[in-house]
């Protein structure tokens, strides 16, 4: 990790140097452990400030949106496929980007660690390539990386940055074998009734913070929907129909979308698996429409895509 954390400020200190970009997105150590931040680097003298282990969990094309500055960011492989996204989406310019990818073989789960130490405080936390370590007053314990990845990670089949200028280290392997839909399979066995109560369980513990709308690289829009007044389409309370209301809503835009990057879940004060709502219309995109999100700079989203040969057998 010393050593990728290196070749990024290396990159970054050229980069701006010799001005092929205006700001450097990275991330920065987090001043609490397991928690790094995205940071915005602008001079090469500030580049040292950059850091890169298994805690940067947080999408930095969420910093995106609008500029027209030239912009260096660092791209694990959901990163990258969310700047795909944005760029066909016209919120970026391929060309206004120095993209500097990074293979990524998962982010730690902060709270499956802190369940695992009874939440006592961690004071620091390094890592190897397969274990990682954390310290507290009083005790010190050692994991194995592949137990504690986020849900997102566990799953992940695109591991690789599928768009960048330049690659820091070389491709890791692409986990097989896996079952990308299990958790969704399973909810569509319920009834109606059981899925109905599993997704108002889920929401339960939800404050309306809107913190997973704030981390979400897709939730661009100038004026969001829950802040809408002329219509109002949901109200401001914790009513569990407005908050099922904004959830279910919020999913909906994601469709096609989404490419399962786990910030929403990583920010979320109250831990609920947000992924829940977005799982679903992934693997709708992917049997329906052979679609997983930012894959190509070339290919229209399918619901982007109007076809004059399509059929409409489910039209009644």
């Amino acid at each position: 990790m010393i050593e990728l954390t290196e070749k990024i400020r290396d990159i970054a200190k050229k980069l701006l140097k010799d001005g092929t970009v205006d700001v450097f997105i990275g991330y920065k150590k987090g001043s609490v452990p397991m928690m790094n931040e995205p940071v915005l680097i602008r001079n090469p003298d500030e580049a040292d400030l950059l850091y890169w282990d298994s805690n940067c969990g947080l999408n930095l094309c969420n910093y995106l949106t609008g500029r027209t500055d030239r912009i260096g960011i660092l791209a694990t492989g959901c990163n990258s496929r969310s700047i795909v996204t944005h760029i066909i989406e016209n919120q970026i310019r391929r060309d206004q980007l120095y993209i500097v990818g990074i293979p990524c073989t998962g982010m730690i789960d902060h709270r499956a660690v802190n369940r695992a130490v009874g939440h006592r405080e961690i004071t620091d936390i390094t890592e190897s390539d397969i274990t990682f370590t954390v310290t507290g007053k009083g005790f010190q314990e050692t994991f194995n990386k592949a137990d504690y990845l986020q849900g997102n990670c566990k799953v992940c089949r695109h591991r690789n940055p599928v768009e960048y200028d330049e690659m820091i280290g070389e491709p890791v392997e692409e986990q097989k074998g896996i079952e990308p839909y299990s958790d969704v399979k399973n909810i569509e066995k319920m009834s109606c009734d059981d899925k109905n109560a599993f997704f108002r369980r889920l929401i339960d513990k939800c404050i309306r913070c809107y913190a997973c709308r704030n981390a979400c690289p897709l939730c661009y829009c100038p004026t969001c929907f829950v802040d809408e007044s002329r219509p109002q389409w949901v109200g401001k309370s914790i009513d569990p129909t407005d908050t099922m209301t904004f959830h279910l809503l919020r999913a909906f835009h994601c469709a096609g979308r989404c490419t399962d990057c786990g910030a929403c879940e990583r920010v979320c004060p109250m831990g609920i698996s947000m992924r829940q709502f977005t799982r679903k219309l992934n693997r709708d995109a992917e049997e329906l429409f052979s679609w997983q999100a930012g894959l190509s700079l070339t290919e229209r989203p399918p619901l982007d895509t109007y076809r004059s040969d399509d059929y409409n057998d489910f039209i009644k």
